[in-house]
């Protein structure tokens, strides 16, 4: 099992940036396929990114393609987003997702951060 906590939520001004981190517990973090999902207010949580437990594969929403990248540490057990050209669409609150083995886009991540919350401001 694992336990993800996210910070580096906050409020920020349209095309300004912030990085979420993502700290799991445990000793096999690096098995883990890990993603990004976020849910704006009346809206169903959605798919924003993935990476593989390697990090040589890693997936992307239409919506943030070019202005987000996911990346992770191993070493550190952290998945980080790093968010630019942020929009006021980007506003929600954005959760860590794992799971084991295989990467994909769909809602089958098991373990769950408790999620931070970006807002941003036009």
């Amino acid at each position: 099992q694992v336990q993800l906590v996210e910070s580096g939520g906050g409020l920020v001004q349209a095309g300004g940036s912030l990085r979420l981190s993502c700290a799991a517990s445990g000793r096999t973090f690096s098995s883990y396929a890990l993603a990004w999902f976020r849910q704006a207010p009346g809206k169903e949580r959605e798919f924003v990114a993935a990476i593989a437990s390697s990090g040589g594969s890693t997936y992307y929403a239409d919506s943030v393609k070019g202005r987000f990248t996911i990346s992770r540490d191993n070493a550190k057990n952290t998945v980080y987003l790093q968010m630019n050209s942020l929009k006021p669409e980007d506003t929600a609150v954005y959760f860590c997702a794992a799971r084991w083995g295989v990467i994909t886009t769909e809602y089958k991540y098991p373990y769950w951060g408790q999620g931070t919350q970006v807002t941003v401001s036009s």
